[in-house]
């Protein structure tokens, strides 16, 4: 549908359904008009689709990955856009993108507090709300605010129009200074009874909430402090938690880069659902075993597998870490002087061999009759 310009110069729209983009957002000059685009189009997306930077490289017209990928960082920086590692209250997590139709500070501020990453922790509370889980251990706002459109938790849905009179105000005001004048009244009643009452053990809690309920003598001792092996256990029981999050950390890490790195390389995983989580246990196990980050990195690119088999992976360990060759498919290991006997002096042949060498030339022959 087209209008007339509101000048003879002026610019003819050509409406359809349209995304809504903030005009100080359209305006921003932090973002470029390529940043600026890749921010309508993700906007223009259902809530349920998920943004990956191979998809959005993709198609005719579209620039590459890395271009995407540096866009997005763009976005971030200026407070637009953001990924989210989530967890939530029943323990589980995943990935998700959280992005803005206007500049939010908060996210411009947290991507410079963890360094320029794209990935944001995020934590769910009671409410459903998320906050930002930092480095340090604290928790802050997510940079989301609440919703301005939903009626205040003390406002009636159904508040009845005023009245039109202009007495009933005041008729109303007078029965409501009655009844505060009774309540009082009460209370007071109430009181001078309770004081005049001889005094009972472990009565409940007096009317008049401005006095304080009598408690006995014992209550006011100050709880006896735990036994050495109650603390003992407590403490026992804090430094596991403590190192098996920084195992599952650890472990998040290395699945997290793996499968990007898998995926530049080797292409978009469509293997069966649960492949990340799956990776992600197996190199949690290994690291609960003793194996290091970094061996965890050399046996997923060796393995070249989105998922490698359990099979493959103790396969890629042991060479990652020990040089152990696997075996070929038709069971035959290639032969490796260094895999059979070893370097240095368990090599037959070599300077130092347990086998000394016969150099004598002498020799006796003879002939049996």
């Amino acid at each position: 549908m087209s209008r007339r310009p509101t000048s003879p110069n002026g610019v003819r729209v050509n409406r359809r359904p349209y995304v809504h983009v903030d005009s100080a957002t359209v305006r921003d000059t932090r973002i470029s008009y390529k940043a600026l685009g890749l921010l309508t189009y993700i906007l223009d997306q259902s809530e349920n689709w998920q943004v990956r930077s191979e998809q959005l490289s993709r198609g005719e017209g579209r620039e590459g990955r890395d271009a995407v990928r540096k866009a997005q960082h763009e976005l971030a920086a200026a407070g637009y856009f953001r990924l989210e590692r989530r967890r939530f209250l029943n323990g589980q997590c995943a990935m998700g993108t959280a992005v803005s139709e206007h500049r939010v500070q908060q996210w411009a501020d947290d991507y410079e507090e963890f360094e320029r990453s794209l990935t944001i922790p995020v934590v769910e509370q009671e409410d459903g709300s998320f906050l930002v889980k930092y480095k340090d251990g604290r928790l802050g706002s997510d940079g989301f605010a609440p919703d301005v459109d939903a009626p205040p938790a003390d406002e009636e849905e159904d508040a009845p129009a005023p009245p039109d009179e202009t007495e009933a105000p005041a008729a109303e005001e007078k029965t409501a200074t009655e009844l505060k004048a009774e309540r009082a009244a009460a209370a007071r009643k109430a009181a001078a009874e309770k004081k005049a009452a001889p005094a009972k053990p472990n009565t409940d809690a007096p009317a008049d909430p401005e006095q304080p309920a009598e408690k006995p003598e014992a209550a006011e001792r100050p709880a006896a402090p735990p036994s050495g092996k109650a603390a003992a256990k407590a403490a026992a029981a804090e430094e596991k938690a403590a190192a098996e999050k920084a195992l599952t950390d650890a472990a998040e890490t290395v699945a997290r880069w793996w499968w990007g790195d898998a995926e530049e390389h080797l292409g978009v995983y469509v293997g069966a659902k649960g492949g990340y989580v799956a990776v992600r246990k197996m190199i949690h196990s290994a690291l609960a075993k003793g194996y290091t980050q970094r061996d965890c990195a050399d046996a997923l690119r060796h393995a070249r597998k989105h998922w490698p088999s359990a099979q493959q992976w103790q396969d890629a360990l042991g060479y990652a870490t020990k040089g152990v060759m696997p075996r070929a498919p038709h069971g035959r290991v290639p032969y490796s002087d260094s895999a059979t006997w070893g370097t240095g002096q368990n090599v037959p042949g070599e300077q130092g061999s347990s086998t000394p060498e016969n150099t004598s030339d002498d020799a006796t022959f003879g002939i049996i009759a």
